[in-house]
């Protein structure tokens, strides 16, 4: 693919969105004076939903003749182990206040978004569909597994922020799911299938390294797979309608400014009091250092922690 990369009819098939986002309802608590934003979040969970299962077609499917080249050609990158393992680090100072993104297997909680339970080393939600997705391919493998019981209320609650059957026993059964390594190998494949491998591929069609690639993948688990403005494929076509990739012969530190620039807005547009450190004083810093192979060591904030990776 050469300009016609810049749709995204080019990576992922067309989805119909309603820019969910782009909020219009008001919330009866705050006396009309501000958005819903639980029952945004709930209309996004229904889209990211449909871009997952697109990122999942694309990555899983076969490229053109001239990207196949482009891909055997560029080096591993954030695919790398050590880089992998990196990327894990990252993502989970912002996702689970930790480097040690092992322990957040068994992690779950109702952190008020409005996609109902958020679990897992990536933020799994029941509302979002790729919870229900992860636990019925994982009960295929392992139909006697403890959160096999509850298939019918996460299909029920999908799309919503319900517990309903869910509660009370449904968080003790993820928590002690997660200390079995089958299940810890099945939340890793579900990461790599719909959030790493479509951005880190992505990524190196667009022409960037391992700090664009991360960039990327962490803006897919954030903002999920949609393609709505607020998304990762529509911020995506935004960032390259406005400044060429690497790839089209653009500055790849401009372009990334770009994305980050229209990322930050997109956060703000989804929550306008949302913390985004993730990328003020992480991916931003990175960038401004010029760290375009993401070098260690590294420093970073999120929400006023400080990390490093010696």
């Amino acid at each position: 693919m050469k300009p016609a990369r810049l749709l995204v009819l080019a990576a992922v098939p067309v989805l119909v969105t309603a820019s969910a986002y782009l909020l219009t309802s008001e919330d009866p608590g705050a006396g009309g004076a501000g958005p819903d934003l639980s029952s945004a979040y709930r209309s996004q969970a229904a889209e990211d939903a449909k871009g997952a299962e697109a990122a999942k077609a694309w990555a899983e499917g076969p490229v053109g003749a001239a990207d196949a080249d482009v891909l055997a050609d560029a080096p591993p990158g954030l695919a790398a182990p050590a880089e992998k393992d990196l990327a894990q680090q990252l993502v989970a100072s912002a996702e689970n206040s930790t480097l040690d993104w092992r322990s957040a297997y068994a992690y779950i909680e109702d952190i008020g978004d409005g996609q109902g339970y958020t679990a897992g080393i990536i933020g799994f939600c029941t509302g979002t569909n790729d919870l229900l997705t992860l636990v019925e391919g994982y009960t295929k493998a392992h139909p006697d597994n403890r959160l096999a019981k509850y298939l019918p209320a996460l299909r029920a609650v999908d799309g919503t922020d319900s517990h309903e059957g869910l509660d009370p026993g449904f968080t003790a059964a993820w928590k002690a799911e997660a200390e079995v390594p089958a299940f810890q190998k099945a939340q890793d494949t579900a990461r790599d299938r719909v959030y790493f491998d479509p951005a880190v591929r992505l990524a190196k069609l667009d022409g960037l390294g391992p700090l664009g690639q991360f960039v990327y993948y962490d803006a897919m688990v954030f903002h999920g797979p949609g393609t709505d403005p607020t998304s990762f494929y529509g911020m995506r076509e935004r960032a390259l309608e406005k400044t060429g990739s690497p790839t089209e012969g653009g500055s790849e530190k401009t372009y990334l400014d770009t994305f980050l620039d229209i990322r930050r807005a997109a956060m703000k547009t989804r929550d306008p009091g949302i913390d985004t450190s993730r990328v003020d004083t992480a991916q931003r810093r990175f960038l401004d250092a010029g760290n375009l192979d993401l070098r260690t060591p590294l420093e970073w904030q999120v929400y006023g922690e400080t990390y490093r990776v010696p």
